[in-house]
């Protein structure tokens, strides 16, 4: 009997089949990694509340060890303090002098960089509360600086800068201004942010910020008081006249709605738009530590107006000009449109109110909630 044997043959996959496979894949890629790129931010975002709650815990211990007061700068001009370097007595003129070489002191013990290349060199004629005011309760709480807690997960910048906080000493650093002012125009180029003493900062900054209010006085009733400027929301304009104003020493009962006063808060919302959105842009909705201990997320639009201490009756807006290597304006550099500057010049300071509910001016009279914040 004759047995037949079947032989089968390998097929192979069609180039049509092939493409449509392919396809198939690609389109379940397009489907699902924006699901798995969300999930990251999501978690990541965890990360960045979780961070501004352990140092809002942070504050409050800081507080209940320090009469109630507010995290800042406790050195005072006109007092003696020891110079790390060479062990003599200085004295600094002022609270703003003598809180920048706090900040020194803070530094040079953390680093151990008191002399030599790299050595940390006290910025002089700056405002270390404006940006720095962290150092201090990262100081109460570790010895490390810097540390990494003070960074979001978001802030690849300031991530880069702590793993390598000599790399300002080499060419292409990638530290702002290290190389000079940015070549193309819109960028601040407000004297100093080529200072070394500036630019070997940068690793010890924060993603965090206070409030001026924590650490300023609040103006009210003509007292003497830092003030925002019209050219850059970065820096600060001092008391006019001779008389410096007290810088620190605010207490936290002199807050007035502890639930809807922003005590810190992310300058940019990087989880909405990977790109960076200014915090004073009314879509952006960046993760807030309020004074009660909460942190959460709000939509910038829906707090109150913020305003100039020095013009309580105006309403105080001002462009988004960014330093180097900061996220750019959303309509690009030459962006000239005005935004509120809200939770970060809150309306009578300490004792006004951000969110869920209404601003009183100084003079009584209700201003609205939400007035045109955008010129």
């Amino acid at each position: 009997m004759e047995v037949v044997v079947e032989r089968r043959k390998n097929r192979a996959f069609t180039l049509i089949e092939l493409l449509v496979v392919i396809a198939i894949i690609a389109l379940l890629i397009g489907i699902l990694l924006p699901a798995l790129g969300q999930a990251r931010r999501s978690a990541q975002n965890v990360v960045a509340q979780a961070n501004l709650r352990s140092l809002n815990t942070g504050a409050a211990n800081y507080a209940g060890d320090s009469d109630d007061r507010i995290f800042s700068y406790t050195w005072r001009g006109g007092q003696a303090y020891t110079n790390l370097k060479n062990g003599k007595q200085i004295f600094y003129g002022d609270d703003q002098e003598a809180a920048s070489g706090q900040m020194q002191n803070i530094l040079q013990r953390a680093t151990g960089r008191i002399t030599g290349t790299g050595r940390i060199l006290r910025a002089e004629n700056r405002l270390p509360h404006r940006r720095y005011s962290h150092l201090v309760l990262l100081d109460y709480l570790t010895d490390v600086q810097p540390e990494p807690i003070a960074a979001s997960p978001f802030d690849r910048n300031l991530q880069r800068w702590q793993e390598d906080p000599l790399a300002y000493l080499e060419n292409g650093s990638g530290f702002p201004y290290a190389d000079g002012d940015p070549a193309q125009d819109g960028y601040d180029t407000s004297m100093g942010w080529t200072d070394t003493p500036v630019i070997q900062l940068w690793p010890f900054a924060s993603t965090y910020q206070m409030v001026p209010a924590a650490w300023n006085t609040d103006g009210i009733n003509g007292a003497l008081t830092y003030a925002p400027v019209d050219d850059t929301p970065h820096l600060f304009e001092p008391p006019q006249g001779n008389n410096p104003a007290p810088l620190g020493r605010r207490k936290i009962t002199e807050v007035a709605h502890p639930a809807g006063k922003v005590m810190m808060f992310e300058e940019f919302d990087r989880f909405t738009d990977p790109d960076g959105l200014y915090f004073a842009y009314p879509e952006a909705k960046c993760n807030l530590a309020f004074f009660d201990g909460s942190v959460r997320q709000e939509v910038s639009q829906d707090a109150n107006a913020g305003w100039n201490p020095r013009t309580p009756n105006q309403v105080w807006r001002q462009k988004y000009v960014p330093l180097d290597t900061f996220p750019l304006p959303k309509n690009g550099l030459e962006d000239d449109t005005e935004y509120c500057v809200r939770y970060r010049w809150t309306r009578n300071g300490l004792k006004g109110i951000d969110y869920g509910g209404k601003d009183v001016g100084t003079n009584g009279i209700d201003e609205l909630e939400n007035p045109d914040c955008v010129q």
